[in-house]
């Protein structure tokens, strides 16, 4: 509130950049960890103040990881074969499994890409923005638009990580499921895509904080960090987020392409937690764990903050409300709720499962709300099945 007397009179879009600035400050030093923090500030240089995501054509993330070259071929992990084998029974291909000859209008009421309560833009009226029926829909076109880009975006963060990862695991099992999930991420990256280009008729740029996740994964010279990131975080947003929106849409090639890539997930989590709870449990010092899971629960925090919509405010409301205000709509929204809900629902148990959770870890879940997760089902107990039951 000092912030907004401060900024009293200043021009909206100087106002914008200076309230963008100081809520990226902000995020930095919400994470406690002096270590994470560090980690993590090449990364949110980059992202969040440089922009590189939203400047440049392309970004080059300097890789540095080790290739585990296994001259054994030892085939010594039965579950992680199992799930191999799944893998490529459950292979699907976009161009022949999706019909792209359905019609799509995003502007259709009848059959809406989200459905209306899903950010109610009623509620905007109390900070004195009226929207017609028409200007109504034209924001949630955008922000369908936008949440399709940032799967987008994430699917080919999700594909270099995968290859890197195949890379680096140790198990020969674990190589052969690794390659079938960078198929898996090339297919997702294809079918978001051409949503988009074809259906949708519009792409947003790469949200700063989701760059800022990618590209800390990407430049992070340990294996099992990149995995952690992108098989148990990563995933678990989007699990969450895809079947947030597969609930909230009544579009029917987006409801089969959510379907589809939604079976794959559930593999992709399994394979992360197979692999991270052998190796947390036998090949890491204790001090490396703590480490770990200091590193899981500020990203987990960060995720659950920092996905707003920015870049749509940006686009239609920037002069007609301020930034926190438009974060304070965001948050209340029932999407935001409902994201949240079914993101952690799957994320906090799989790190249980692991071994992220200690006693020491349990008072910062508790104070920040999450805990309450933790006795769910973990993904080795799940499948797809389980996962789609999820779904409305």
């Amino acid at each position: 509130m000092i912030l907004d007397k401060m900024l009293d009179g200043v021009p909206s879009h100087a106002r914008n950049r200076v309230e963008a600035t100081m809520e990226n400050i902000g995020m930095m030093l919400q994470v406690k960890n002096p270590r994470v923090a560090t980690s993590m500030i090449p990364s949110a240089v980059r992202g969040l103040f440089l922009q590189q995501g939203k400047r440049n054509d392309a970004v080059k993330m300097q890789a540095s990881h080790n290739v585990h070259f296994d001259l054994t071929y030892g085939l010594d992990f039965p579950e992680m074969n199992a799930l191999y084998r799944r893998a490529v029974a459950n292979q699907w291909d976009g161009d022949r499994d999706l019909d792209w000859s359905i019609s799509v209008d995003p502007l259709n009421p009848e059959i809406p890409i989200i459905n209306q309560d899903f950010i109610p833009m009623e509620s905007l009226k109390q900070y004195g923005i009226k929207l017609n029926q028409k200007e109504a829909a034209q924001a949630n076109y955008n922000i369908s638009c936008w949440m399709l880009s940032q799967f987008m975006h994430g699917e080919q963060g999700a594909l270099y990580a995968s290859a890197q990862v195949t890379e680096s695991v140790k198990w020969m099992d674990g190589k052969f499921y690794g390659a079938t999930q960078v198929m898996d991420e090339a297919r997702h990256l294809e079918v978001f895509l051409r949503y988009l280009d074809t259906k949708m008729e519009k792409t947003y740029a790469i949200n700063d904080n989701l760059f800022v996740i990618i590209d800390d994964l990407m430049t992070d010279s340990r294996w099992d960090i990149k995995f952690l990131g992108m098989q148990i975080m990563i995933e678990g947003l989007a699990l969450g987020a895809f079947t947030t929106l597969h609930n909230n849409t009544q579009e029917p090639l987006l409801r089969k392409l959510l379907q589809y890539v939604i079976q794959d997930e559930a593999r992709h989590v399994h394979y992360g937690v197979l692999a991270l709870k052998e190796h947390f449990l036998h090949g890491l010092t204790d001090s490396e764990r703590r480490e770990r899971e200091d590193w899981a629960f500020e990203v987990a925090l960060l995720m659950r903050n920092r996905f707003m919509g920015h870049e749509v405010y940006e686009e239609m409301f920037e002069g007609q409300m301020t930034r926190r205000q438009w974060n304070e709509f965001i948050t209340a929204s029932p999407a935001m709720q409902r994201f949240r809900q079914q993101m952690f629902k799957r994320l906090i148990p799989n790190l249980n499962y692991i071994g992220l959770l200690s006693p020491r870890m349990q008072k910062h879940y508790e104070a920040a709300g999450l805990w309450q997760f933790a006795s769910g089902k973990n993904a080795s107990e799940l499948n797809e099945n389980d996962l789609l039951a999820d779904l409305q």
